[in-house]
């Protein structure tokens, strides 16, 4: 089956021009759309991923050739996690093409996190399958690019960094408790609560909950002097 007008544009958009049209076809088909005869992407996210992790790993190395692997290793996580994935997938409109069942779209699926960034990763798998490590490691190096140039910036983990100053004064880890979550299923909102064990404590919100941890550790960090 010959791709559509806007497979071909997402093509050019992703940087790579599939032999195989129907490993692009199936990297985009959500579980929901999934037939006997329309095999969904989960097996090429789980190829992906392990290709994905690879590239990355390798980036960094080559970025920086003095790092640590502790210094390497919250930049790696930072630049695989399925948030910067979606962020990826947003950036080509990934979205706009994904096959998705009637209930999966009418919920907002184009727009969920998850779902993004699993076929993010399936993407990359149906490439490793089409033309191999080199064509998958060159889309990879352009579409993160940037993320790795700025990989110091996006590892900082306020969470980590509150936990080891609670530790340090021989505190309990820090607990996070779940305030409130609203919005739509496609666009939910997460308020959550840091809070040390001497009681003091901060909130945050943001579009996924890991992300709201990490903003209310943040703020409570500055509140109680930890940093400017």
């Amino acid at each position: 089956m010959a791709l559509s007008g806007e497979l071909k544009a997402f093509s050019a958009r992703l940087g790579h021009t599939f032999r195989r049209e129907d490993l692009l076809q199936r990297a985009l088909t959500h579980p929901s759309m999934s037939s006997p005869t329309r095999p969904d992407n989960q097996r090429l996210e789980f190829l992906g991923d392990r290709v994905l992790n690879l590239i990355i790993a390798d980036l960094l190395l080559k970025d920086d050739r003095a790092a640590s692997e502790g210094v390497l290793a919250p930049r790696y996580n930072a630049l695989v996690r399925k948030e910067t994935c979606a962020e990826i997938a947003e950036e080509i409109a990934l979205g706009d093409v994904l096959r998705l069942g009637r209930s999966e779209m009418m919920t907002g699926g184009r727009r969920k996190r998850t779902t993004l960034g699993d076929a993010m990763e399936a993407v990359i798998g149906a490439i490793y399958l089409d033309a191999g490590f080199d064509a998958a490691q060159t889309v990879v190096t352009r579409l993160w690019a940037d993320r790795v140039a700025r990989a110091e910036t996006l590892a900082h983990n306020p969470k980590s960094e509150l936990q080891e100053w609670a530790q340090a004064r021989g505190m309990a880890p820090p607990q996070y408790l779940d305030i409130e979550q609203s919005g739509p299923a496609h666009s939910l909102t997460f308020r959550v609560a840091a809070r040390l064990a001497d009681g003091r404590e901060a909130e945050a919100s943001a579009g996924s909950k890991r992300q709201a941890q990490q903003d209310a550790a943040d703020a409570l960090l500055k509140a109680i002097g930890a940093k400017p």
